[in-house]
């Protein structure tokens, strides 16, 4: 793939970026590595003091940075503005709460035969992040913020769909005060990742992608033994029993189906619905999805806008037809709108059974799967029936249902009676095929740390938290 902006509600190409060679590699690398030197040594306060100013700068380019995402990879402009906005407050997060959540664990000195000992968070060095289109600068951001915190240096290997807000995320930095080199965008191709994990210089890595990406990752990071955290795909359940809120359920499972128009990891994808209230919710949840305006994603009357790419179009309609060859049946959608741009409309397919690709494979648009069950256990069954688990919904007023959805539901999350979102108070990430490491709250700080042990057998001078870091 060409590394260009591309407008996915024309299909027109905008801006071309050349990869950088080797030679520029090198350098950004080794600026990276004389980086940490000193940002190993800065203090929290100084940080937290660049992270605020660089939320500031953020607060301010709302209006500019969402229509270059917007224009990049066709989420509608509000929710891009949102996206600027849900940043920011990530980094003032993090700039608040750092230092606590790396502050050193003092120990039970007597228990070790010590005089003092304590565990304290030390910065690994350059984390190469590799990042996906669809959040482009949330997702971006959700490593930035914690990693910038901890002291380690950012090398942001971006889709390649995404360049102007790859560029946009090292300017904001920059901007806000953060020594060069701190965070550096690299415009290079996948098979140049590669070279830059295995490079010395990069200590770790984090990738949120495709199941496919992040093995390959995987492989190369523990071929050169460096840690890894890994967000990959979600096929996530959304669950409906006859105790929920039903037009509630059905108004937030749109929403949660159709959020980023239909690109989201921990977007509801299998609406598994108890019988006794199914036909209830199919008919308010199909008209709700056949309701949605597709449009141009600059119009602010437009609820859903293009996919981001034509082979993430092509792969929708293939997983739909699949379904729709072998029996199953579109209550509304199903085809590709006619027109320039990259537009797939709210689908709702029912009838899926084991042996159509939908039933195991994650939709990465705005179509819905929906499933009737005859109780609870069959629910659960079904909802744990796939290799992902990173998120999952349960809609129930039930209690005893509620702690069943909480302890069964295979998921790095469990939303009850609500939409499956990211918090930085919360962690982020999953279990099975979904990956895992976690991103977010006080765990994804501490993800790219060195946990170092300390041990004092005689008196000193120092007390714990003396030391630089």
């Amino acid at each position: 793939m060409p590394i260009a902006t591309i407008n996915p509600a024309t299909s027109e190409t905008v801006k071309t970026f050349e990869p950088l060679d080797e030679s520029e590699i090198d350098r950004k690398l080794a600026l990276a590595e004389s980086a940490f030197a000193h940002s190993r040594r800065t203090s929290f306060a100084q940080r937290a003091s660049w992270m605020r100013s660089s939320a500031e700068v953020l607060d301010n380019d709302v209006d500019r940075v969402a229509a270059i995402m917007t224009l990049e990879m066709g989420k509608t402009l509000a929710a891009a503005k949102a996206e600027a906005k849900k940043c920011a407050t990530a980094m003032r997060f993090y700039a608040e709460h750092a230092e606590r959540f790396l502050a050193d664990e003092i120990a039970d000195a007597d228990a070790v035969g010590a005089h003092r000992a304590w565990a304290q968070y030390q910065p690994l060095g350059p984390v190469l992040a590799v990042m996906p289109w669809n959040f482009p600068m949330w997702q971006a951001m959700r490593f930035a913020a914690p990693a910038l915190m901890a002291g380690n240096i950012g090398v942001l290997k971006h889709a390649s769909n995404v360049p102007q807000t790859a560029l946009y995320m090292e300017e904001l930095f920059q901007r806000g005060g953060f020594p060069e080199g701190v965070f550096q965008t690299l415009l290079i191709a996948s098979s140049q990742v590669e070279r830059v994990l295995r490079d010395p210089r990069v200590r770790a890595a984090t990738l949120t992608g495709s199941e496919p990406a992040g093995r390959a990752v995987a492989a190369i990071a523990g071929d050169e033994v460096k840690h890894t955290v890994l967000e990959l795909g979600g096929s996530d359940p959304f669950l409906v029993l006859p105790s929920a809120d039903i037009e509630a359920a059905a108004k937030t499972g749109v929403t949660a189906r159709c959020q980023n128009n239909g690109q989201s990891c921990i977007a509801a994808k299998r609406f598994i619905v108890h019988e006794g209230v199914a036909d209830r919710f199919e008919a308010e949840f199909v008209a709700r999805m056949g309701a949605l305006k597709v449009g141009d994603p600059m119009d602010p009357d437009t609820d859903v806008g293009p996919l981001a790419t034509e082979q993430g179009r092509n792969d929708v309609e293939e997983l739909v037809a699949d379904a729709l060859a072998k029996g199953a049946v579109a209550a509304c959608g199903g085809n590709r709108l006619d027109g320039p741009g990259w537009y797939y409309p709210p689908t709702v397919i029912t009838g899926i059974t084991p042996g159509m690709r939908m039933f195991d494979e994650e939709v990465f648009g705005p179509v819905a799967a929906l499933y009737r069950v005859p109780d609870l256990d069959a629910a659960i069954e079904l909802a744990n029936a796939t290799t992902f688990g990173l998120g999952s919904n349960a809609w129930t007023n039930d209690a005893a249902e509620q702690d069943r959805c909480i302890d069964e539901l295979q998921a790095g999350q469990v939303f009850i009676n609500g939409m499956t979102t990211s918090y930085p108070e919360l962690p982020f990430g999953g279990v099975k095929r979904s990956g895992y490491g976690r991103e977010l709250s006080q765990q994804g700080i501490r993800e790219f740390c060195n946990l170092k042990s300390v041990w004092i057998g005689e008196r000193d001078d120092h007390g714990p938290g003396a030391h630089a870091e």
